[in-house]
């Protein structure tokens, strides 16, 4: 999607000193009067990867919906540099009667681009996340681990300067889940885009991230933000390292005090 789309309100004048998303002082009431993020301020630097958790109903999914332009702040401002933004959501949205390749076709398909240039980029993705021998097959013929990877080819064919992920692994078994975590990292650190990614698992938020938002219970308010010092690319083993199992550790007790 192109911002000029899909960013209302937004202030660009503090998109400068590397920043590539910005959200300040954001208040998000709903129309039944739910208060759902109250005076929310986060800077996010351009390649950046920031993982977001917090109790249910506490505003992740609307903090990054409005980064997308799908939900407008009630007061405040959200600004987002750059040409193009992918948003995956919590589940894989394939048309059933479209196959692999015309499913990761679609977003660039329907943003009128050259028909041949974002049928090769469908390509190059469809390469990207593994699935070049099933670009033929429906849906209904993926697991769900398949489907997510097509969620993330489509996403790619756009180019993005920004990834938004909304708890996209949720769903699946824990061993995928694991698989796409790594795949995910894979893809963060050849492509280069900036990432917030929407996620209830803590140890999931610490493996991705280098830069890990807690959010209290609603309404949300960005309680802390904590750098994981911890570079990439990161084995799966990571998980056992006591840096790895202390900042989980940390960012827990946070979520736990935030519940009281």
């Amino acid at each position: 999607m192109r911002l000029a789309d899909t960013m209302q309100g937004a202030d660009a004048r503090r998109l400068t000193k590397g920043m590539q998303m910005v959200f300040d002082n954001v208040v998000k009431t709903f129309d039944t009067g739910t208060v759902a993020i109250e005076k929310a301020d986060l800077e996010v630097r351009r390649g950046d990867f920031v993982a977001v958790v917090g109790p249910s109903g506490c505003g992740k999914s609307t903090l990054l919906r409005m980064a997308a332009g799908l939900e407008v702040p009630t007061s405040g401002s959200v600004a987002v540099a750059g040409d193009s933004v992918g948003f995956i959501f919590q589940e894989p949205t394939l048309l059933p009667w479209r196959n692999v390749r015309a499913n990761v076709e679609l977003a660039a398909e329907l943003g009128h681009e050259n028909k041949a240039e974002y049928k090769a980029r469908a390509a190059e993705s469809i390469r990207a996340v593994g699935l070049e021998q099933f670009a033929d097959q429906l849906p209904r013929a993926l697991s769900g681990g398949m489907k997510m990877r097509v969620s993330l080819a489509r996403a790619l064919t756009l180019s993005p300067d920004v990834m938004l992920l909304d708890e996209p692994f949720g769903a699946l078994d824990e061993m995928t889940r694991l698989e796409m975590q790594v795949e995910l990292q894979r893809l963060y650190t050849q492509r280069e885009f900036t990432a917030m990614f929407i996620t209830h698992s803590v140890s999931e938020a610490v493996y991705l991230a280098n830069r890990v938002v807690v959010m209290t219970q609603r309404p949300g308010r960005i309680a802390a933000v904590l750098d994981i010092d911890m570079p990439y690319p990161r084995e799966p083993e990571l998980r056992f390292d006591p840096t790895f199992t202390d900042h989980v550790a940390e960012i827990s007790a946070m979520l736990h005090r935030s519940n009281r």
